[in-house]
């Protein structure tokens, strides 16, 4: 392995995009382990486990919800708190933070949540199904980098940043999607609660307080205000991500000469036989040096094992369980409800990523990378767009009460992704070669 690596600017978004790489090979395992369950004699217990009720508080103050709710009001509020910090990041540090990087990625995740809505209309335009059209806007990031991650060096870097950098508007476009237009009855009291969490959170912000455990204290008060309020809880995570401080520490220095002083211990411990000044000496020095991380970066590298090898794999299994026969097969691809979900994902991501980077490109908004492969690359980007999977399964469960129309929706989302991500691998396969790391 070359060292340099290790050092490069780059690094922190290799770790990033390895573990999502990962976390998407166990999502696919997650969701084929439930579709065995649910098609299985284990169906019934499958079922409910989910629907049994867990209740956590006192007598005249808890939450009582089904299991598949605290999944996904709870579980993937955490999930949405990663988002909320990754945004952050790029916004303030990363491929968002300058209009030059940012201008790319951004039409390009407009033009692949359009496309695939207006997709979804013209087929539900004056139907049931219509609450259902934010389904087919969604990249699930896990599995569209995991399906990069199979091709290896085929595929360059820039192409790697590029599809992060558009999962992640694409997730802040859902997250607003969600805020307006998936609530349920506004309780006042309980969002004037909300608010005034998230002054506190604004002040100790405002008031460089680095204490994670405070911000996560405030954080799950938020968190059961919005859930009480109406708006849908997973906001919660998104907000508190926001209002996590991402600025480094103020007395740098002071700290780095902390460091040399742990430096200067370690070496000293080394001449004598005594190990628990070495161990000191270490403590020390991991001690002075997480002080130099900010707290959204110390938080973001604790939640992605969390989010990437629990949440998301314990969400998939929760909701991707669909009994498939002949006879359900055949109904679903018969709804207008499937069919939207499916063209909108499979071509509408296709057509609205490729026509707006065509268009940037040729109005002089953007300038490409210099490649023979260029359009090449875009267009296997744009068909792994189309894999919405996580955060089209959450949007379904929010837009059906319906049993029916939920495995109508989780077919056309399983179709979609899997299309997406077959084309998606053997297009880059075949017009890419292996390069040199």
């Amino acid at each position: 392995m070359n060292r340099s690596n290790s050092t490069s600017p780059l690094a922190p978004l290799q770790e990033f995009m390895k573990t999502e790489s990962f976390s998407g090979i166990l999502l696919l395992f997650s969701a084929i382990l439930a579709l065995i369950v649910a098609n299985s004699p284990l169906a019934g217990l499958y079922t409910d486990l989910f629907q049994a009720k867990l209740t956590v508080g006192f007598q005249d103050a808890n939450i009582s919800k089904p299991l598949i709710l605290w999944v996904n009001d709870g579980l993937m509020a955490i999930f949405f708190l990663l988002i909320g910090l990754e945004i952050k990041r790029e916004l303030k540090y990363g491929e968002l933070s300058t209009l030059q990087t940012a201008l790319l990625p951004i039409i390009a995740a407009f033009g692949g949540a359009l496309v695939p809505g207006l997709i979804f209309f013209g087929f539900n335009a004056g139907t049931e199904f219509l609450d259902g059209w934010a389904i087919a806007i969604a990249t699930d990031i896990a599995f569209a980098l995991g399906v990069l991650a199979l091709l290896g060096s085929r595929v360059p870097i820039w192409a790697k940043v590029f599809l992060t950098a558009v999962a992640v508007v694409d997730d802040l476009i859902a997250v607003v999607v969600i805020a307006l237009f998936y609530t349920s009855k506004i309780s006042v009291m309980a969002l004037g609660v909300a608010g005034v969490t998230i002054v506190v959170l604004l002040i100790m912000n405002f008031s460089n307080i680095r204490s994670l455990l405070a911000y996560l204290l405030v954080g799950l008060v938020l968190w059961v205000a919005v859930l009480k309020s109406g708006v849908h809880a997973t906001i919660a995570g998104v907000v508190l991500g926001f209002l996590i401080p991402a600025t480094p520490h103020k007395d740098r220095l002071g700290l780095l000469d902390q460091i040399s002083k742990g430096v200067d211990m370690l070496k000293a411990a080394f001449k004598t036989e005594d190990k628990e000044d070495e161990e000191t000496a270490l403590h020390y020095i991991e001690g002075s040096a997480e002080k130099l991380e900010s707290p959204l970066h110390k938080l973001e590298h604790k939640l992605h094992p969390l989010v990437a090898y629990f949440i998301m794999p314990v969400f998939a299994f929760a909701n991707a369980g669909v009994a498939l026969s002949a006879e359900s097969t055949v109904a679903a691809f018969s709804s207008t409800l499937t069919l939207g979900i499916l063209f909108g994902l499979f071509f509408g991501k296709q057509i609205g990523i490729m026509l707006s980077v065509w268009l940037s490109q040729k109005l002089g908004f953007v300038k490409l990378p210099e490649s023979d492969k260029v359009w090449s690359i875009f267009y296997g980007i744009s068909c792994l767009t189309g894999i919405g999977f996580t955060m089209s399964l959450f949007i379904g469960g929010l837009s059906f009460t319906d049993p029916q129309l939920i495995e109508y929706s989780k077919v056309g989302i399983f179709a979609a992704s899997l299309l997406s991500g077959l084309l998606g691998y053997f297009f880059l396969k075949a017009k890419l070669k292996p390069q040199e790391a």
